[in-house]
This record gives C-alpha cells, structure tokens and sequence, in this order.
C-alpha cells in the first residue's frame, strides 16, 4: 500500500509540474461552460420573416400586424420573386405569404361555406431547428385565428427551398463530414508531439530519410484516411438515411483534401508548440470543441449571440461544413463557395507558415 500511494504521489507531482497540461485541462472546462452558458443564456436570436401580402383585406392585414407583434420577429414586406431569392441567399430566415382571396376564404370558412383558407409558409429544410422556429411564430398567431373553428379555419401549406428529397439528415450528413475531417488533421498532433518525446523524431532524422519524405508520409497516411472517411459517410448518409446528393462529388472531394491540408498544418502548429502528450492532447480538445460547437455543426450560427457569431466567422470549420453543406445538399450558404474555399486556403498557408517556423524534431 505504501509503494502504491508514493507511486500515486510521484504521478501527481509529475503532472503537476506539466504547467501545459495542467493549464488545459483546467481551463477547458472553464471555457466549455461559458461558451454554453453564452449560448443558452441569449435566449434566442431574433428571427427575421418576409411577408408577402398579395390580400389587402382586414383580416390579412391584423394576421401580419399579429405576426409582427411578436417579441423576437421581424418582418420585411416584400414581393414574392425577391423574398425568395433573398430566402436563398440566407437573407431571410422563413417567408409567410398571404394569397390573394385569404380575407374572402377565411369569411367563408369561419360562415361553414368552404374550405379552410390558405398560408404558404416557405423554410430552409437544411435548417430544421430554425424552420421549427418560423412555424412557432406562424402557429401562435394561427392558434388566435383558428380559436373554435372546426375545422381549423386557415391551414398553412408547408414549402422547401430545397429538393423534395431532402431530410433533417441532409443537413448533419456534410456537418459530420467536416468534422472528422477536422479530427482527423489536428488529432495528427499528439502522436508527433509522442514521437519526439520518446526521441523517434530524433533517430528518424539520422537515417538517410529527408524530413519531406517524413512529413509527407504521415500527411498521406491522413489524407487517405479523411478520402475513406468521405466514402463511408456518403455512402451511409446516401443507402441507408436518403440523402439526396446534388452536387459535384468531385469538388466534394475537392474541398475534404484542402480541409484535411489545412487541419493538418493546424496540427503540426499545436505540435510545434506542445511539449508533451498531455499538454498536446489539452491543446487539441481546447482548439476541437469550440470549433465543434461554434462552427454549425450542431447549432445553427443564426441562434448565437452576436459575440459568439463573430466568432464563428473566424473558424475554419465554419467554412469547411459550410462549403460542403452547399455543393453536397445545396444548402442555403452562410457564405459564398468562394469565400469558404479561400478562407480554408488562408488558414492552411498560415498555419503551414508557423509549423515550418517553430516546429522542433527533438
């Protein structure tokens, strides 16, 4: 018992004296439950709706006016061609359009003469959390309208800007994608930082080897890895949950090669830096969850606070996940294809540029 307890008191002296280490992993937990906090604590982006009025009767006119009381909704009146084209661009974030004959068709459902009056409501499918948001603020005032009508008395008529096929899955499919992507490239960290610990770098470096010849070993080894991940998630995104893809599966590719290169070089970057195992695996979990939970891959960007939305603007796995949310399922963009493929391209010249400078062999 005595040589188990100096044992115990020896790997926590040890530890203690990683200050990296143990800098990381008390910190992270910190930054996990503000980075939460932030988030649950905003209650709510404002949710911003086009409103096409083609009914100038009073009764359409007191639905929009009620929609628009509404906390947290804004509405901009405009015409059917440009709210759907600004509902693409990610503009708007659901449009309500009120038919001509809506006032006519609610009087004469509410006198039991005909059939229920029309709503169409027009959402992102990509975005299922936010198109529940739209319906929310669609029902509240529809559930004042249909008060004692049975049937109800206005009925909305639910369209997509995406293809018929598309399901919630469609959405996570590319956003999984990215993700292991980005697993895969700054994860390379840790068994580097492993390697020159235990001087393997080192020896390496001795042999007739050159270092490129080193290096790009293990930068092949993990872009063949991030290729069989595409096919995997693919194929079970496409077999087995239905997954409509619509776009170039080469640019797909494309655009998985240059996120693995530039997560990659974000790992050699936290291996340059890191001194130890432990503090390259706190390095890497402090760098992976913000990114995981702040890029859009489980929540969507337009639910942040403004501070965590200027965030994600600089996350180069915002723009991975977002660039094949595009070309995969044609999802409505957060920013234009070119803009996600030059930001990943920045990052990777970057952080190549610090890796070349700083990183040590032993």
């Amino acid at each position: 018992m005595r040589a188990l307890l100096a044992l115990t008191l020896a790997n926590i002296k040890s530890y203690v004296r990683d200050r990296a280490a143990l800098f990381w992993t008390l910190a992270f937990p910190l930054v996990f439950i503000v980075m939460f906090g932030l988030i649950f604590q905003s209650g709510g982006s404002r949710l911003t709706l086009a409103v096409v009025q083609q009914d100038q009767s009073p009764a359409a006119t007191s639905f929009v006016t009620s929609l628009d009381d509404q906390d947290g909704v804004e509405l901009k009146p405009l015409d059917e061609a440009t709210a759907r084209a600004q509902m693409v661009r990610g503009d708007v974030d659901g449009i309500v359009i009120v038919p001509a004959g809506y006032g006519d068709a609610l009087a004469a459902a509410t006198a039991g003469s005909g059939p229920p009056a029309d709503l169409a409501i027009v959402t992102d499918a990509s975005r299922p959390q936010l198109a529940g948001s739209v319906y929310q603020a669609v029902g509240y005032v529809l559930g004042v309208v249909n008060l004692g009508g049975k049937p109800p008395l206005v009925l909305p008529k639910p369209e997509t800007v995406q293809t018929e096929n598309l399901n919630a899955i469609s959405y996570f499919v590319p956003s999984m994608l990215g993700l292991s992507v980005m697993q895969v490239g700054i994860f390379a960290a840790i068994p580097l930082v492993g390697d020159r610990e235990k001087l393997i770098l080192k020896r390496l470096a001795a042999t007739p080897l050159r270092r490129w010849q080193l290096v790009g070993s293990n930068v092949l080894m993990r872009l063949l890895i991030a290729i069989a991940q595409t096919v995997i998630i693919v194929a079970v995104g496409t077999f087995f949950f239905g997954v409509d893809i619509v776009g170039s599966m080469v640019t797909t590719f494309g655009f998985v090669l240059l996120g693995a290169m530039t997560f990659l070089s974000l790992g050699y970057v936290i291996a340059s830096f890191a001194s130890t195992e432990d503090s390259a695996n706190g390095m890497t979990s402090i760098i992976q969850f913000p990114m995981m939970f702040l890029s859009g891959t489980f929540f969507p960007i337009d639910a942040m606070p403004d501070a965590l939305k200027v965030v994600a603007r600089a996350l180069p796995l915002t723009y991975l996940g977002d660039g094949l949310r595009q070309v995969m399922v044609a999802g409505t963009p957060f920013a234009p294809l070119w803009v996600c493929f030059a930001f990943l391209a920045v990052w990777l010249v970057v952080c190549f540029g610090i890796a070349a400078r700083f990183f040590r062999w032993q």
